[in-house]
């Protein structure tokens, strides 16, 4: 189903059926939710670095202009470049014009949403220049021809036996071996060419730290050390809003980070990467360009009620609680970033796109993500306002604005709240069994489409107080 041209609901419907989707989903989410619990644990005091990762990434953002103008600096003094790009075109463009100058033919990637967010790949692509994903999900979901499906574990929704099947049509076979040291050592073979033959290596930035012009990249593949070191020109692509004052914060994220993501106590790989190959340096690229992506960051920047947002470390916690990302999993979001973190910031980043406006309504609201999020995001807040934002700007149904101008009709008045009570009373009968509604009514089919709906009571509280009441009464003569 087309993302341009379905909604949230239609998108949700479609990833129930797939059991696969569902079952890998709830396998991997329940895994680095419980690694998540056991680390956090083991490091102690855990709502202490909580409060301390929020006062950072609150401090960096309320100050957003001058660390960036302090990273900026020491990038040139480091050797390197620094270009700002007020939208996703400016962005690609440049790093088009880089690959042009040096004469690249390919490029090798890694751990990049916002490289995914610009849609990166296809604009090579359309200009002759190879680009290959070499993070081990990353490269999986490229040969399928996919999006990420979550924000560190981009091909969750796949089982093993379907990377095996991929990797098996993308060689020209028929059948390899689904065991993971199997497909380890396929994507390993594969990649190892590419690494060796790289031109460009274009990677994220997990933080920039502004006091030393560096760029740090969280791995477990090691992937980004090669990416960063082998090919002459490296490029790192970053939101303009993951930065961090000093060395000092890093150690802060670097504890908060891998636990909420993964579980883990420290990812296998922490690069620290300044600036180009310097002199008697034995690797590092000749060139070192970083590209800081505005696209739409700078309105969120100044919007009160959603300023928050831009804390996200992007360490995919609230992804693993979040009980409708867990039953659908990632496409079904339309955009690069799924989950209650996509939920908010995707229609923030896609203000003027209608399409996107819905994905607010993919929440119960239940706050598990806020309780998820090692830098304390009130997403389910967030949600909330959007939803507001939707009504005042009209984007709601007329069934959802007939259904509530009727519900405040009846609420200002005892009189008319009596009345309605015992009208619907009266009206569900035929639909009621056993106490519930199981029907599946066209007005109510948002819930009686999956579950039961209690239905009301032939007696309201207002008239057993009565006769509790008398009976009091009665008593006390």
């Amino acid at each position: 189903m087309s993302a341009e041209r379905s909604t949230i609901k239609e998108r949700a419907k479609e990833a129930l059926k797939d059991d696969y989707l569902r079952g890998a989903v709830k396998s991997t989410t329940d895994r680095l939710r419980t690694n998540k619990l056991a680390s956090q644990e083991a490091l102690g005091n855990w709502e202490w670095w909580r409060e301390r990762g929020r006062q950072i990434r609150a401090h960096v953002v309320a100050n957003l202009d001058y660390y960036l103008s302090q990273l900026a600096e020491n990038v040139r003094q480091n050797g390197g470049h620094i270009y700002f790009c007020e939208t996703g075109h400016e962005a690609v463009k440049q790093v088009i014009e880089i690959a042009k100058r040096v004469k690249a033919r390919s490029v090798v990637k890694s751990k990049s949403m916002v490289s995914e967010e610009l849609h990166l790949n296809h604009a090579l692509e359309q200009e002759g220049i190879e680009a290959v994903e070499t993070d081990l999900g990353e490269y999986i979901i490229q040969l399928a021809k996919e999006g990420p499906s979550h924000i560190i574990a981009p091909s969750i929704h796949k089982n093993r036996h379907q990377v095996a099947e991929l990797f098996a049509e993308t060689d020209g076979k028929e059948f390899i071996p689904s065991d993971t040291q199997t497909l380890t050592a396929f994507a390993r073979a594969k990649l190892r060419e590419k690494f060796m033959t790289g031109e460009i290596g274009v990677t994220g930035c997990n933080f920039a730290i502004a006091e030393t012009g560096s760029v740090c990249l969280f791995t477990n593949e090691g992937n980004g050390r090669m990416v960063t070191s082998l090919p002459k020109v490296h490029i790192a692509i970053m939101g303009m809003e993951r930065i961090l004052p000093t060395v000092e914060d890093l150690e802060v994220m670097m504890n908060l980070l891998p636990r909420a993501g993964t579980g883990q106590k420290l990812t296998s790989y922490v690069s620290i990467i300044t600036g180009p190959r310097k002199s008697g340096e034995v690797d590092g690229p000749e060139e070192f360009h970083l590209l800081v992506v505005d696209n739409g960051r700078s309105e969120i920047l100044e919007d009160e009620d959603f300023r928050q947002v831009l804390h996200c470390i992007r360490c995919g916690a609230c992804l693993n609680v979040c009980p409708v990302y867990r039953q659908i999993g990632g496409h079904a979001y339309g955009w690069v970033y799924p989950g209650p973190i996509g939920a908010v910031i995707t229609p923030l980043l896609n203000e003027r796109n209608d399409q996107y406006q819905d994905l607010p309504y993919a929440s119960s609201l239940c706050a598990a993500c806020y309780e998820a999020c090692p830098v304390k995001i009130p997403l389910h807040d967030l949600l909330v306002k959007l939803r507001a934002r939707n009504v005042e700007k009209g984007r709601t149904s007329r069934w959802e604005k007939l259904s509530f101008r009727m519900y405040r009709h009846a609420f200002r008045s005892p009189k008319r709240y009596r009345v309605a009570i015992r009208l619907a009373s009266r009206l569900q009968k035929p639909f009621l069994r056993h106490g519930f509604i199981q029907a599946q009514l066209p007005i109510l089919n948002g819930w009686t489409g999956a579950r039961d709906l209690r239905g009301f009571s032939g007696e309201s509280f207002r008239d057993r107080w009565k006769t509790l009441q008398n009976v009091l009464e009665k008593d006390k003569g």
